[in-house]
């Protein structure tokens, strides 16, 4: 393993144990065994190769969500989408600091247009894959703009349960409360579209 590939995984540990605004550059060099020189030259700032850590475990974590929504092969929407929370909250035992340290560069993300602009790409793959669980068969009728709204939608389902279950994990929804709470509300709109 080179010294980018140490450096890179010297940072993810250093995101896990301290978290991106309490991870120094000495910290990272002290995981990865190698020297403060090489951030720069590999990375040109500590910021930036936390950044590129943040997003290779977020797109790790994202291939164990991608595996949930693979196995959401049931017919029902709204089976497939408590399918998806409730593997969504498991993966909170295993990933919660990699979700502590990305709320971190999300508040950091205003003053870091680098790290601004690798999130905003993270979610743009994101959106695709999440409107696709949604909208199966090809939904050749569902316009590009409202595949970017349904996957923008999950997306932000998914953001507001990280934090709920962040701060307090005993009063956030599971996966079969979010899906009965999504039913209540299709059935009220669609009772009052009925009027």
């Amino acid at each position: 393993m080179g010294h980018r590939e140490r450096l890179l995984a010297g940072a993810r540990v250093c995101l896990y144990e301290r978290g991106y605004t309490r991870t120094t550059a000495r910290d990272i060099v002290a995981a990865s065994d190698t020297n403060l020189a090489s951030i720069g030259y590999h990375f040109g700032s500590k910021e930036a190769l936390l950044t590129a850590a943040l997003v290779q475990a977020f797109e790790e974590w994202g291939v164990e969500i991608d595996r949930v929504l693979r196995d959401g092969t049931q017919p029902d929407l709204m089976d497939r989408l408590e399918s998806m929370w409730t593997g969504l909250v498991e993966s909170f035992g295993s990933h919660r600091p990699l979700w502590v340290a990305g709320i971190e560069a999300f508040a950091l993300a205003e003053h870091l247009p680098v790290l601004r602009e690798q999130l905003a790409e993270s979610y743009s793959r994101a959106r695709p894959a999440l409107a696709a669980f949604v909208i199966q068969n090809g939904g050749e009728n569902v316009s590009e703009e409202t595949r970017k709204a349904v996957g923008s939608f999950l997306l932000a389902l998914m953001t507001g349960l990280t934090v709920q279950r962040l701060l307090d994990p005993e009063a956030a929804p599971s996966g079969r409360e979010l899906a009965a709470a999504l039913r209540l509300i299709i059935g009220a709109v669609a009772g009052s579209t009925d009027d």
